[in-house]
């Protein structure tokens, strides 16, 4: 009787070691003393103290920081917006094209998206001039249209679990649309907003594969440096710089938790509340 559960756990242990155990040996070998990633030197900080000390990873790193604020915010309006839309809005002339509009990029390989971005922007700088080059502005548009369908993919679901009754009722007591969006829907959903736009920043801080279709010369990303020194081999350096943005991820996806756990704790507390009330 005890031998699947056994099994399974087995299974799950082998997958959750099988993931991590790389980025561990990553994460111990970026204090290796030695030049080779692979040889162990003693243990030594002077790979992240050369980070410090590089400019071309600095000018990499602030652009990289740039694109996934100005990305992330903009979707996250963008795709508040769409979950909005569809979760509210069950009836109307499109929806299906619009719902399959918006998730396209969801499904849709990354290197089909980069290409066709990268000839929609050849396209537009021949008939309208813009963009004149390829850069900052090209890789956040491309950031906005894949990273925009995790966020209405997590505000719809949220909203869906969002008891309409309450909207309803404000819209009774003589509440305008605009004053139940902005006074109860906004607020129900904030924190799957801050998830949304915190899984926005994370996915466009580590886009390699559509930003090297949309970049240009002058812009190049972190993910894209890293990318380029890993062509002629991994050393010690692209280790430590490689383990300070799995710490950036993590700690977003640890903040992104925190968040809605601590959301979800105080919507428990206003519901039991409420039904004190009532009783």
């Amino acid at each position: 009787m005890n031998r699947r559960p056994t099994f399974l756990i087995s299974v799950l242990c082998f997958g959750f070691a099988f993931f991590y155990i790389p980025i561990l040996s990553m994460i111990v070998y970026s204090f290796n003393a030695s030049r080779l990633a692979t040889v162990w030197g003693g243990f030594s900080t002077k790979w992240y103290k050369s980070l410090l000390s590089n400019q071309q990873v600095w000018d990499a790193l602030i652009l990289s920081l740039k694109i996934a604020l100005v990305s992330a915010t903009v979707a996250t309006i963008l795709g508040t917006m769409a979950g909005i839309t569809l979760a509210r809005f069950t009836k109307f002339k499109g929806r299906t094209l619009f719902s399959g509009l918006v998730t396209a990029p969801l499904i849709m390989p990354e290197v089909i998206t980069g290409i066709s971005m990268l000839i929609f922007f050849i396209l537009m700088a021949n008939w309208v001039g813009w963009p004149a080059q390829r850069g900052f502005a090209t890789i956040t548009l491309a950031h906005i249209t894949f990273s925009m369908v995790f966020v209405t993919t997590i505000v719809n679901a949220r909203m869906v679990q969002t008891d309409r009754a309450i909207e309803e009722a404000a819209m009774d007591l003589g509440s305008r649309p605009w004053q139940v969006l902005f006074d109860i829907t906004l607020p129900v959903i904030s924190p799957a907003i801050a998830s949304g736009w915190l899984l926005a920043f994370t996915i466009s801080l580590d886009d390699v594969v559509i930003t090297n279709f949309t970049t240009g010369p002058g812009s190049t990303t972190l993910p894209l440096l890293i990318w380029s020194k890993v062509k002629l081999g991994v050393t010690p350096d692209i280790n430590a710089l490689a383990t300070l943005m799995v710490l950036t991820v993590g700690a977003g996806v640890i903040v992104a938790g925190i968040i809605l756990s601590r959301a979800e704790k105080r919507r428990l507390a206003d519901e039991r509340m409420a039904f004190r009330k009532n009783d």
